[in-house]
């Protein structure tokens, strides 16, 4: 993997090796919003166990109490077209090369 600024070096991530074949928890909806009757603004995908949460800009910011509750460190946008990803832990956004987004736009 290459650095941002193009050059070979460190992984940006220290945790991409956690990262698994998940299957999302939901195809289209933060199913803990939906429980509440709430409603969210951007989705995010656990790549740790498949969870589907609401982004930091909703009310309930369900991605975050998972990462909060679990320590799965990684999550990628589950908004379709996008395809970067958060590390919590690392505090970076990045895309992995050759891995598009999750539900194609």
């Amino acid at each position: 993997m290459a650095n941002s600024d193009g050059s070979a070096g460190s992984l940006i991530c220290q945790h991409l090796d956690e990262v698994t074949t998940v299957s999302a928890d939901s195809p289209d909806s933060c199913p803990e919003c939906v429980a509440l009757g709430d409603q969210w603004v951007h989705l995010r995908e656990c790549q740790n166990c498949g969870h589907v949460g609401c982004c930091d800009s909703s009310k309930n910011k369900h991605a975050t109490a998972h990462y909060e509750a679990t320590g799965h460190p990684l999550i990628r946008s589950y908004e379709p077209g996008e395809a970067w990803w958060w590390c919590y832990e690392d505090q970076v956004v990045f895309e992995v090369e050759g891995v598009g987004p999750e539900r194609p736009g």
